[in-house]
């Protein structure tokens, strides 16, 4: 049929259905959308699709001059609407047959890569629970591919069995520790396991008990079995993080459980990667290579966020041990990977993670390692990243006249690209840098200290513009800091209160801890020995939770005034405020303190 008769029959079609909309005999949407898949032909939707625009076009010029325009329009606008629902249903079932098809055609060894193709979240077309759930359908008239339409089935129905618990284990006691740490009390494993089936009931029983995730491996695994594990892990993976990233004001949720979330997931799948391929089964090969590319996945997404981590917080869900051994693992896999701009991203995370654990010479070469990879990638965001952390390594290096240098060039590459946020972090560390110089060479002149500060005050202008609290924190902290040392401690103490809430809300325990110790610091110098014992145990506490080495000096800081108050003064100190201290800390951590001190002192 020619073109214009086929325009004539589809302008006809639509004020049909127009007619019969103003009418009231249109019941449903669904009956529009089968008298448009009755009427169109094949091939023919551009025709079809020019007809309708052209008439909402006409309809919407009168719809000031007539009344009944505006009914005409609306029924317009579901014809349309209804039409492009019918296009992406039949995309979508177009795209399932030809997985189908594809999976189908493959050999077995590479049938792993391609399922989770389909299911990548890097992709815009990546299959959803419903469209998983008819690929299934499908798989499973074939006797090669129905263990795959068994997996997809098990883990759909693992993850129906799961959703009603999926966030139910955040909401524990006020003074319950909330992530994804390593004791059974904490996290969600244990009751997970509960509602799961097959392998993830056995994976979530492996985490909950602390056990070693590469045993899993040495059972009997199926390509069934990895399939539920793998559907299953992948959406509760993306509904954790969106749920978590609408959680903007939560004390117990938010952005650093979101990341903290991507971590975890693809850790898991890394170390099962890991166990299949060190099993030496011929079958476990393809296992091994699908579960190392979920975890690839996982990273690519989530060093893609737009508020990826550059500068910390992803700490706040981790105790020390979890934290170092979940980020310990991406050292080894990330050799694997060609130099992108995820993996330069993640070896920035894997930097910070290092310096947060006291461990600067490891941390120094993934900073450096990243910049390259960051410079090579083009990836602007990122370099400045690692200048900045190079600049403040440098700083703790004692290498002063680096960390200046290594500031200034952050700053310049930060403002030739419009980076605010790189650019409050440079200017707060060429400030901090600036301080400690003058500090180390006993500089007495006043405009050197003034200058320095006016570089860290800039710095914390811009990050509260920005909103971004792990900047603020970072500039409140540091310019608190720059005050203290360089004897203007009620400067400092007053920039510190002022800092509170920016640094709590930043998530990162690392500077919570910083920012603890100097206030303590700054109450020391003010002769304030109650408040300096007070902040010098919390100090004590969070740094030594997390595994960081700075919990030496709060515990040097402790033992100072403990030899000023005498002992027993020391210890009353503590039990006064041992009902502020406790539910930061729990009563363990409350009564763990003295042989901290003890330890520091033995070293």
């Amino acid at each position: 049929m020619a073109d214009g008769s086929l325009a004539e029959n589809y302008q006809a079609l639509i004020d049909s259905i127009v007619e019969q909309t103003l009418k009231g005999n249109v019941r449903s949407k669904e009956q529009v959308r089968s008298q448009l898949e009755a009427a169109v032909e094949p091939g023919t939707g551009e025709i079809f699709e020019r007809a309708i625009a052209s008439r909402i076009t006409e309809t919407e010029a009168q719809v000031e001059t007539s009344l009944k325009a505006g009914r005409i329009l609306r029924a317009l606008k579901t014809i349309e609407s209804e039409w492009q629902k019918g296009q992406q249903d039949r995309q979508a079932a177009d795209g399932i047959a030809i997985a189908q098809k594809k999976l189908a055609q493959a050999d077995d060894s590479d049938r792993p890569s391609l399922f989770l193709s389909l299911i990548d979240p890097n992709q815009p077309d990546s299959l959803n629970r419903q469209q998983l759930k008819q690929l299934a359908q499908q798989l499973s008239q074939s006797e090669s591919l129905a263990p795959w339409a068994q997996g997809i089935m098990a883990g759909l129905a693992n993850y129906e069995q799961l959703e009603p618990n999926l966030v139910s284990w955040l909401y524990q006691p006020a003074d319950a520790a909330v992530g994804f740490g390593s004791k059974a009390d904490r996290g969600p494993w244990a009751l997970w396991e509960k509602s799961a089936q097959g392998l993830p009931k056995l994976l979530f029983k492996t985490l909950a008990e602390d056990r070693e995730i590469e045993a899993i491996t040495r059972t009997a695994v199926d390509t069934s079995s990895w399939v539920n594990l793998a559907v299953l892990l992948h959406f509760v993976q993306r509904a954790l993080v969106t749920w978590f990233d609408k959680q903007l004001y939560s004390a117990k949720a938010g952005k650093q459980l979101s990341y903290s979330t991507s971590l975890i997931f693809a850790a898991i799948w890394g170390r099962l990667s890991q166990g299949f391929k060190q099993a030496g089964a011929s079958s476990y090969h393809a296992l091994g290579n699908g579960s190392f590319q979920l975890m690839l996945q996982i990273l690519r997404r989530f060093s893609q966020r737009d508020d990826f981590p550059l500068y910390g917080g992803v700490f706040a869900s981790f105790s020390g041990d979890y934290l170092q051994d979940t980020l310990d693992y991406f050292s080894e896999p990330l050799n694997a990977i060609e130099g992108t701009q995820e993996k330069a991203r993640i070896l920035t995370l894997l930097g910070y993670s290092r310096q947060t654990l006291g461990r600067a010479a490891e941390a120094k070469a993934f900073y450096q390692q990243a910049l390259e990879i960051a410079q090579a990638a083009g990836d602007l965001a990122c370099e400045t990243a690692d200048l900045c952390h190079l600049a403040r390594s440098a700083v703790l290096e004692q290498n002063y006249a680096e960390g200046v240098a290594t500031s200034q060039r952050a700053l310049i590459l930060a403002r030739q690209r419009g980076d605010r946020v790189g650019e409050a972090n440079a200017l707060v560390n060429l400030g901090y840098a600036q301080v400690l110089q003058a500090r180390a060479n006993d500089v007495a002149d006043a405009a050197v200290y003034d200058s320095a500060i006016a570089y860290l005050n800039q710095g914390l202008e811009l990050a509260v513009k920005q909103g971004d609290l792990s900047s603020q924190a970072l500039a409140y902290n540091s310019l608190g800091i720059g005050y203290v040392m360089s004897n203007h401690p009620q400067k400092g103490l007053d920039i510190l209160t002022q800092g509170a809430d920016a640094v709590k809300g930043s998530g990162n325990i690392y500077l919570q801890g910083l920012y603890t110790l100097y206030t303590a610091e700054a109450h020391h110098a003010l002769k304030h020995s109650e408040e300096a014992v007070f902040y010098s145990a919390l100090a004590l506490y969070l740094l030594s939770s997390i595994g960081s080495d700075d919990w030496r000096q709060a515990a040097g800081l402790a033992s100072i005034l403990e030899g000023q108050l005498g002992q027993e003064t020391f210890q009353q100190t503590l039990q006064k405020y041992q009902r502020q201290l406790t539910p930061i800390m729990s009563m363990e951590g409350f009564e763990a303190l003295p042989a901290l001190l003890k330890q520091y002192r033995a070293q």
